[in-house]
């Protein structure tokens, strides 16, 4: 009988000493849980003006995105027609860039022929005179 006598008092001291641990031990446990609680609702709280934010954000996002989309058709145009322009303004260049030539010969048969004209004239008038 001394034995089991040993062995529960043995076991009744090691409950004591296990007790006399685990107590405090639930308790910073509790106290953690208590914290984090509170860290979860203060942080939900902090971020649901943040996700707000973020929505309305990526609703302008998505309407600026449909507003640039709608027109690239229009730039698509400009951008064609500035071709043609570019085009005329060659086709106008090489046009008067003929003329210019032309009238430079012209001019040179017109001074050629005053030339001639004049020296006619002047033979025409040694001969007379």
């Amino acid at each position: 009988m001394v034995v089991i006598g040993i062995s529960v008092t043995i076991m009744a001291i090691t409950l004591v000493v296990l007790a006399c641990f685990m107590i405090p031990a639930f308790v910073e446990i509790r106290k953690t849980a208590v914290a984090s609680r509170e860290f979860l609702a203060c942080v939900e709280k902090d971020i649901k003006p943040v996700l707000q934010n973020l929505q309305d954000t990526l609703t302008d996002l998505k309407i600026i995105t449909e507003e640039a989309s709608s027109k690239i058709e229009d730039v698509g145009l400009f951008m064609e027609e500035l071709g043609n322009a570019g085009r005329t303004m060659r086709t106008v260049n090489s046009v008067v860039g003929g003329v210019t030539g032309l009238m430079g010969k012209t001019s040179l048969w017109m001074t050629g022929a005053k030339v001639a004209g004049k020296i006619l004239v002047d033979q025409i008038i040694k001969k007379r005179g």
